[in-house]
């Protein structure tokens, strides 16, 4: 099965404490040993639990693609140490990055081709996460917010975002990320916010376990696990 519904100590917003790519998830240290078995089951690349910042939202303070791992200059140096160690194991680069917008999680939406980025972050932050992550960067909205990393999640050629994005913006989220669908969708019974409800990668997907059926099939259709 490629679906897990499940939470994090009670919490349905599954996507704040963990990350995962096509190589590798990180998720905080209070996952149970039992849910982190059924993650990697569901995700089938192996489960690192760690730290960031101090703090289990690791899916708040880190981004990134299949080329990198991308944290805050906030994150601690034994923090720092654990990931560098994690991203050579699985081939991928580190970066760290100083912006007061450190929450990167929630303000950048990144694949293997594009990131879509919040419009308040400096030129020089812009640059470097271009360059480590080797994609088309652009500065940008969904539903006018500047978070879209909280209101979309990618797996390939596929998109969920909010049913609140503008068209202009869901034009220009396809041409950056290469996405040939693009499908509306709710988590966790109605909330907007994809990406904090939602851990995902090319295997399967983990959800909130407040997310009705209904979000549930729409959320898999939409990520291109099955087809109607």
């Amino acid at each position: 099965m490629h679906i897990l519904k499940t939470s994090y100590q009670g919490n349905p917003n599954i996507g704040l404490f963990g990350w995962a790519n096509d190589k590798v998830c990180l998720v905080g240290h209070g996952f149970k040993d039992k849910v982190v078995s059924k993650i990697k089951k569901v995700l089938d690349v192996p489960i690192h639990k760690v730290s960031l910042c101090n703090t289990d939202l690791i899916g708040v303070f880190c981004i990134g693609n299949n080329e990198a791992l991308v944290i805050p200059d906030t994150a601690l140096d034994h923090e720092i140490k654990e990931l560098k160690e994690i991203c050579k194991k699985y081939d991928m680069a580190l970066e760290i990055v100083s912006t007061t917008l450190n929450a990167l999680g929630n303000n950048i939406c990144c694949n293997d081709l594009g990131a879509l980025v919040n419009p308040d972050y400096s030129a020089s932050v812009k640059k470097q996460l271009r360059q480590v992550l080797r994609v088309n960067l652009k500065p940008g909205t969904i539903a006018l917010h500047g978070i879209p990393g909280s209101l979309c999640v990618l797996r390939g050629d596929y998109a969920i975002v909010s049913s609140n994005i503008l068209e202009k913006e869901e034009d220009k989220l396809k041409e950056l990320f290469g996405v040939d669908k693009i499908t509306h969708a709710t988590v966790n019974f109605g909330s907007p916010n994809l990406g904090a409800g939602i851990l995902c990668n090319k295997n399967g997907f983990v959800v909130g376990d407040m997310s009705s059926g209904v979000e549930m099939t729409g959320i898999d259709e939409g990520l291109g696990f099955i087809d109607f």
